[in-house]
């Protein structure tokens, strides 16, 4: 290896677009059933002090046409090792991503991040307790 070169799995998580690399799959199951993902290793940077948070995230569903492919998950949930991104956005964009790229009939995810300076934080985006504001669509 070259000094300065990525090693294959730094270059597929700095090269990760979520547009194009978060696969999904047909869900060729016509029942209700629940996917749970725990993903122990999630890393983002405070957009404030560019501290490293560590937390553990969750992710609940039941799939409505489509599941998430599992590595594709895991390398999207890597690619927020280098953005500075705070606790609250990187939940929701979590959620935002999944939500728009699966649409499932119910969706859950929880941030539970390790505390930092005596503070210890846990952000829960549960579509079920979500309240729409009057003049915005709702989940279709």
């Amino acid at each position: 290896m070259i000094a300065g070169e990525l090693k294959y799995g730094a270059q597929e998580i700095s090269e990760f677009d979520v547009e194009k690399d978060l696969e999904i799959w047909p869900n060729k199951h016509d029942k209700n059933y629940v996917i749970k993902v725990t993903l122990p290793e999630f890393m983002a940077l405070c957009p404030r002090s560019g501290y490293p948070d560590f937390a553990t995230i969750y992710i609940e569903y039941i799939p409505d046409k489509f599941v998430v492919e599992l590595k594709a998950i895991k390398l999207y949930i890597n690619s927020f090792m280098t953005r500075n991104i705070s606790h609250e956005d990187s939940a929701n964009e979590i959620y935002d991503v999944i939500e728009a790229k699966i649409k499932p009939k119910w969706l859950k995810v929880v941030a539970d991040f390790n505390p930092r300076g005596n503070v210890h934080t846990v952000i829960e985006i549960d579509s079920d307790k979500l309240i729409i504001p009057q003049g915005q669509a709702s989940r279709s």
